[in-house]
Formats: structure tokens, C-alpha cells, sequence
């Protein structure tokens, strides 16, 4: 284990994170989780994809 994450560990253990915070964290991460699971089960929409122009340049 890195020295630098150690330290942070200590200060993260003396000081946890407060309720509020934990709920966020949760929250985000259980979103984009349900983002996912949409994505797998329905396929990723064709209106999203970029389409590829002639000549290799830039999209438009």
C-alpha cells in the first residue's frame, strides 16, 4: 500500500464521512448502475451513435 493512501486512510478513519454524504455516494453509484442495466437490456439507442463521414475528417 502506497504511503500517501495510508495517510489518507488514517485521516478518513479519524474523520469518516458524514451520513449525508454516504447517502450521495450510494445514490450515484445505484443510478448509474440502473443507467447499465437499462443499457443492457434495451441496447444502446442508434440515435446516439455518431455516424462516420467520407474522408476521415471531423464530425459535423
Amino acid at each position: 500500500m502506497n504511503y500517501t493512501w495510508l495517510l489518507r486512510a488514517v485521516r478518513w478513519a479519524r474523520n469518516p464521512p458524514s451520513e449525508k454524504r454516504v447517502l450521495l455516494v450510494l445514490a450515484v453509484v445505484a443510478i448509474c448502475l440502473a443507467i447499465w442495466g437499462l443499457e443492457q437490456l434495451f441496447g444502446f439507442p442508434d440515435w446516439l451513435v455518431p455516424e462516420h463521414v467520407r474522408g476521415g475528417g471531423a464530425l459535423r
